[in-house]
């Protein structure tokens, strides 16, 4: 089988029970694509020696026992985990092999992958384009098939968005559904490891194996996910809410026209299309990076040199700035003028969303304003970057499951849809995008490398 890497999980399971390829062969295909293809595209910070089980790539921010863990940092440069995080202990119990350590923006600030301490990522469909973030090398790494699949994180929509940029599934599972035990925190309360993926069902499945509660993370749920053996036939009697807020100004005509598309696939489908309203959804980036921030600068404290008689100078820009932003909002005297205040908003868009889902099921929309973005583009203007997650963000704030499903493509380059539901209901989630994904051939094209 010479296109062995194209296959997804699900299929590369049955080819392995079946003995159509050997684990052998399965991970020295890998290999060969990662020799063949990364130099390119600069996903891999780490390769692992060969190993048997079915290969995946680890976002470089989840620890993994023995194998370099530096967050794509120079701080932790040559950092070793005695451990490895929950997620890896569970994929073990699966056969699932550590194929490599992905790059990633250093300790996950970032929206582009290019502020990695290490190497900017590329775009597989078009290496002149950023690959989105923070979860770069997971998503570049997955889309140009030089592994069966990849964990990421995502924060404020860290592996929604680079999906949506690479034309991959990415499913964030909502707060609490998957330990986030030995992934070095950004902001705790959001953080979330998810799967990317090839298809619906692998993100599921994937899903099901990594989820459930852990005594090392008291914000676990004790709910496992469970693949359930009934799907939906089609959409009939499912409510799709559409908020007006996600189609205003700063949407790009391409995308809004891909994503309009994907509403009318799931009406022909059957769902039934409702028009609704999240408006607190213009206050969710302020909210968000005085919130993110703050818990940044928390966060970070434990890496900086300086009681140790060490310096700064190791950090990069971004998470120097989101440092300083989040330890003047957590100040005393303008603690209350803006942490509180942004606390406060946080509330207004989580009740936004219940209100929203009394009237649908899943909430549709796009998961970026624009396609990706040449490289270095807007590295000088921090503030259109954020601008790429105004999507993400709010039900990240919420802490809701999200999926980016490959929804169509604008100007040659993948636009993803964001299917977004109830809490604890990725099951819904999950459907609807199966659904999507079989209705249209999105998922099936490949860049050309």
């Amino acid at each position: 089988m010479s296109d062995i890497t194209k296959l997804s999980l699900i299929d590369t399971k049955t080819g392995l029970e079946s003995k159509q390829f050997s684990e052998a062969e399965l991970n020295q295909a890998y290999r060969d694509r990662i020799s063949e293809i990364d130099p390119k595209i600069k996903a891999f910070l780490k390769v692992s020696p060969l190993t048997s089980g079915i290969p995946t790539g680890i976002k470089d921010i989840i620890s993994t026992k023995d194998i370099e863990t530096t967050a794509s940092s120079k701080i932790l440069e040559g950092y070793l985990p005695p451990f490895d995080a929950t997620v890896i202990t569970k994929l073990k119990e699966h056969n699932i092999s550590i194929l490599g350590k992905l790059n990633c923006d250093e300790f996950a600030c970032g929206s582009s992958g290019e502020n990695s301490a290490y190497q900017v990522t590329k775009n597989p469909w078009d290496i002149t384009k950023v690959p989105g973030g923070s979860s770069s090398g997971s998503v570049a790494a997955v889309a140009s098939d030089m592994c069966v699949f990849a964990l990421g994180t995502d924060t404020g929509g860290s592996i929604r968005q680079p999906a949506s940029l690479c034309g991959v599934v990415g499913l964030r599972p909502s707060y609490g559904r998957v330990s986030r035990y030995g992934s070095l925190a950004m902001a705790s309360s959001m953080d979330q490891i998810g799967p990317i993926t090839k298809t619906v069902g692998d993100a599921r499945l994937v899903l099901e194996w990594i989820s459930g509660q852990d005594g090392y993370d008291a914000n676990s749920q004790s709910s496992k996910f469970k693949v359930q053996s009934s799907k939906f036939e089609n959409l009939k009697g499912l409510r799709v809410g559409v908020p007006q807020e996600y189609f205003s100004e700063g949407l790009d005509k391409g995308v809004e026209n891909v994503i309009k598309n994907a509403i009318k696939k799931l009406e022909t489908l059957g769902a039934e299309i409702v028009e609704i309203s999240l408006p607190h959804t213009r206050y969710a980036i302020a909210a968000y990076y005085i919130l993110m921030s703050g818990e940044v600068s928390s966060n970070m404290g434990r890496f900086d040199g300086i009681r140790y008689g060490g310096d700064r100078s190791k950090f990069g820009q971004e998470v120097k700035r989101r440092i300083m932003l989040g330890t003047f909002a957590l100040s005393s005297g303008y603690y209350e003028d803006y942490f509180i205040k942004a606390a406060k908003v946080r509330t207004l868009i989580k009740q936004d969303f219940d209100q929203a889902f009394a009237k649908c099921d899943v909430i549709v929309g796009p998961v970026s304003p624009t396609v990706a973005w040449k490289i270095g583009d807007k590295t000088t203007d921090p503030l259109t970057m954020y601008l790429s997650d105004i999507y993400t963000i709010p039900s990240s704030l919420a802490g809701l499951p999200g999926l980016s499903v490959p929804g169509g493509f604008s100007d040659g380059l993948p636009v993803g849809l964001q299917i977004l539901g109830k809490y604890m209901d990725e099951e819904t989630v999950l459907n609807v995008g199966e659904l999507y994904e079989q209705a249209t051939d999105w998922h099936t094209m490949k860049p050309k490398l």
